[in-house]
């Protein structure tokens, strides 16, 4: 058997369970619990998958638990371009155009962009981003994208927030976990803790064509799916902050 209990045990650290509480909830013993951990006992298939739903793992830990079991993995992860995705491409698609003249991006884990909407592109393609570009990458790498930003410090500390939950979401990653190192490194707490009282939301101020836009966004993600590329696909749509960027966006549309 693989690393299994080292593992099992590494996220039940991550989701602040001890191993009474893991045991409880997956309605097994701790002694049980504490033998899986240190490979006194080996999982069944039946085991491996409840304790993985009592962790709230990720698929595509779920098929990393598995296979430390020694077990084969229950999930696939088809690319979006797969003849069986179409429907949900289809579906992605709707999403975005229906969201012009506001942009609207489709995102995967790293937030690599998948797809992007006509409004998107518009904001995107003057710093040189576009399908299949990492926006994380871009954050800390593309000096005119940072320029473009006006509240960079802001946004970087709100991303910084967010990549802090999704590892708390997907466990060890090491692709967030480098950009989190990197944002840290840039990162000043000091704003956010004297800002009293915080505002309900802190929109992302975007300069384009002479003009200052600002934004808050929305994310999306499908329910109730059985592949490892669909349950990480985010569509976040973006919306104005103020009646200045909602005038400025039909124009731009318009053009």
């Amino acid at each position: 058997m693989g690393d299994f209990g080292a593992q099992l045990k590494d996220w039940r650290q991550l989701r602040r369970m001890s191993q009474l509480d893991l045991a409880l909830t997956a309605e097994v013993s701790a002694r049980h619990v504490s033998f899986l951990e240190t490979g006194r006992a080996q999982p069944s298939r039946e085991m491996v998958l409840r304790l993985s739903r009592e962790l709230q793992l990720p698929q595509a830990e779920v098929n990393a638990l598995l296979a430390a079991a020694g077990f084969a993995p229950i999930y696939g992860a088809r690319d979006l371009g797969d003849a069986q995705m179409a429907p949900v491409r289809a579906a992605v698609e709707w999403m975005l155009e229906r969201h012009a003249p506001y942009p609207a991006i489709a995102l995967d884990r790293h937030w690599q962009l998948q797809q992007v909407n006509a409004p998107a592109q518009r904001l995107l393609s003057p710093v040189g981003l576009d399908v299949g570009d990492s926006l994380l990458d871009a954050m800390l790498l593309n000096d005119r994208l940072r320029e473009n930003i006006v509240n960079l410090e802001e946004v970087e500390r709100l991303i910084l927030q967010r990549l802090r939950s999704e590892l708390v979401h997907f466990g060890r990653d090491s692709v967030i976990e480098d950009h989190v190192a990197r944002l840290k490194s840039r990162v000043s707490t000091d704003a956010v803790l004297s800002m009293q009282p915080l505002p309900a939301m802190i929109p992302t101020r975007y300069r384009i064509a002479g003009q200052v836009l600002s934004f808050f966004s929305a994310m999306s993600q499908f329910g109730t799916v059985e592949d490892i590329a669909l349950s990480e696909l985010r569509i976040e749509c973006m919306f104005p902050a103020d009646e200045a960027t909602r005038v400025a966006l039909i124009q731009l549309g318009a053009s």
